[in-house]
């Protein structure tokens, strides 16, 4: 998708802006240019400025401009929040597919929206009243992130075989070590392996440095040979087997295929729950939450925070020295038939 010659101009400035000035990745300007796609169109039609037979996802917005964006108003957006969650289309398997967003889309889009109107408010200062200042975003219900426990991750590393054994054990030891996100993990190049580090090019173009323990350095020597020897066209450090830059659904799904070898369920873990395993395995072996934050590359404290709720022995040893810890329910006859009629 080339958003800069889809998106109307009054778009596409604040595409740019994101892209250049505050260094968004690619994909997440997309889903920017996504998002605003999604609700000018809504407006279209809902306002029948688009032809009745047209399908929503059909509906141009190369028209938008200034004047129409103006109009907006906070009703608009509620009337779009309502058919977020109640008509939207979700796309999927046959069972997740239907009709309405969850809480988390909307919250995004919602999010992209202010910010898109905070930008013509304050940067280009092209419209006096940000019409969604005073939006709040749907209500997010708070889940903790789900991981494995130290056993499952060594019987997950333990039953990795097949063809590519030795590139899969890697990926999977620097997910289970490092925390990497997949993006990070897919980006790596040879040149990033710094001796005992890697240099992990994070969210926003950020880098980090992230140290490699012993057994990560032990899977990057077993494969490495092997990653030389397949004489890829590419800088990547891990490739697939047409020697090119391993892809996130190869990832995806030889981290599924090696879950459903070991015995867990795939359905309920990911390549992104493997980094949640890492960081929750290091919490509970002593790691300060603040020396997590950077070796996750979490822009906020409490991003990091959530972890922190998984597994914690203070709350435990809190419930342990209540002064009611120790009562126990007083010990009572059972009733039997004859006591119960009375005799």
């Amino acid at each position: 998708m080339d958003y800069r010659s889809e998106a109307p101009d009054i778009i596409r400035r604040f595409l740019v802006y994101h892209e250049t000035i505050k260094g968004h990745s690619k994909k997440t300007v997309e889903e920017y240019y996504l998002d605003l796609r999604t609700f000018f169109r809504f407006l279209k039609q809902r306002r029948g400025l688009a032809s009745p037979t047209c399908e929503l996802d059909d509906i141009s917005i190369s028209d938008i401009d200034l004047a129409f964006v103006k109009t907006v108003t906070l009703s608009d957006i509620y009337d779009f929040l309502s058919f977020l969650s109640r008509d939207r289309a979700t796309h999927g398997n046959s069972k997740s597919s239907g009709y309405g967003l969850n809480a988390t889309s909307r919250a995004r889009k919602i999010s992209t929206i202010r910010s898109y109107y905070k930008y013509l408010n304050v940067k280009e200062k092209l419209i006096d009243e940000n019409p969604v200042k005073d939006l709040d975003s749907p209500k997010l219900i708070k889940t903790l992130p789900r991981y494995l426990t130290l056993e499952e991750s060594l019987k997950l590393l333990q039953g990795v075989d097949g063809k590519n054994a030795v590139r899969d054990y890697c990926i999977l030891t620097l997910f289970l070590n490092c925390g990497l996100r997949i993006s990070e993990l897919i980006g790596l190049n040879l040149s990033d392996i710094q001796d005992d580090s890697l240099r992990v090019l994070g969210k926003g173009n950020k880098e980090r440095i992230v140290y490699l323990n012993e057994a990560c350095l032990s899977a990057l020597q077993a494969w490495l040979p092997l990653r030389q020897s397949q004489a890829a066209n590419t800088p990547a450090l891990f490739i697939s087997s047409r020697r090119e830059r391993i892809s996130r659904s190869t990832v995806h799904n030889l981290v599924k295929k090696h879950l459903e070898g070991a015995g867990l369920d795939s359905s309920r873990y990911s390549a992104h729950k493997l980094r949640h395993t890492a960081a929750t395995l290091m919490l509970q072996n002593g790691v300060d939450v603040r020396t997590l934050q950077e070796l996750l590359g979490h822009e906020h404290l409490n991003t990091t925070q959530i972890y922190t709720h998984v597994e914690n022995d203070s709350l435990r040893e809190a419930a342990m020295h209540s002064p009611l810890a120790g009562l126990h329910p007083p010990v009572k006859p059972v009733p039997t038939k004859a006591t119960e009629e009375g005799e």
